[in-house]
């Protein structure tokens, strides 16, 4: 008999991110990626949308901005002059910063998103900050977990687009790629246009 989306079951999705323009901005692999349903390791109307559900179900969901990466918010913003983040020539977009570097450290990190003119600019809103989502869900498979799933581990791979909100590192502590940056910029960027279109726990990854 099938198992159905219940808490404590393995459940591994094919999950696709789309702006609501409908242009794809993040997607799993084939394999997908399983969690531990009930514990909110994503975000929590996707959880619910997923309670009760079989493998092979799939479904189309939106999120606005305040269920998934949060609002924007222009007071996270600030302009220093680039010498004071080092040497100017090498403060780019997608620095990662504790702190405002001669400001009190309010314990957020700040990424430069700009640097022209001698100013930088930081700030702490997520890349998808403001943004409306859709996301298209699969459920591939439902299981129980066994006694090799590490239930509860720290020891996880998390996956960029299902990130907290204000989170700028992996799981590893480190920056996030170029690539992924410039990806979820131009994301955003195509959101702000006049035609366009999970805050959870980081996902516990069991496998």
């Amino acid at each position: 008999m099938s198992l159905a989306v219940t808490k404590d079951t393995l459940v591994t999705l094919s999950v696709r991110m789309a702006d609501m323009t409908g242009k794809i901005l993040e997607e799993t692999g084939p394999e997908g990626m399983t969690y531990l349903h009930g514990h909110g390791d994503i975000f929590p109307k996707l959880e619910a949308a997923l309670e009760g559900r079989f493998e092979g179900e799939g479904f189309v969901i939106k999120l606005e901005p305040e269920d998934a990466f949060g609002e924007y918010d222009p007071d996270s913003l600030v302009m220093v002059p680039a010498e004071r983040l080092g040497n100017p020539e090498t403060v780019v977009p997608g620095l990662v910063f504790e702190g405002v570097p001669g400001e009190p450290n309010d314990g957020r990190r700040w990424r430069v998103t700009d640097v022209a003119d001698g100013m930088a600019v930081l700030e702490t809103n997520h890349p998808l900050a403001g943004m409306a989502l859709q996301f298209e869900i699969r459920v591939l498979s439902v299981t129980e977990p066994g006694d090799e799933d590490a239930l509860g581990s720290d020891d996880v791979v998390v996956p960029g687009f299902l990130s907290v909100a204000d989170r700028l590192v992996d799981e590893e502590g480190e920056d996030p790629s170029d690539e992924d940056m410039d990806r979820m910029l131009e994301g955003r960027e195509t959101a702000a246009a006049p035609d366009s279109f999970m805050s959870a726990a980081a996902p516990r990854i069991i496998r």
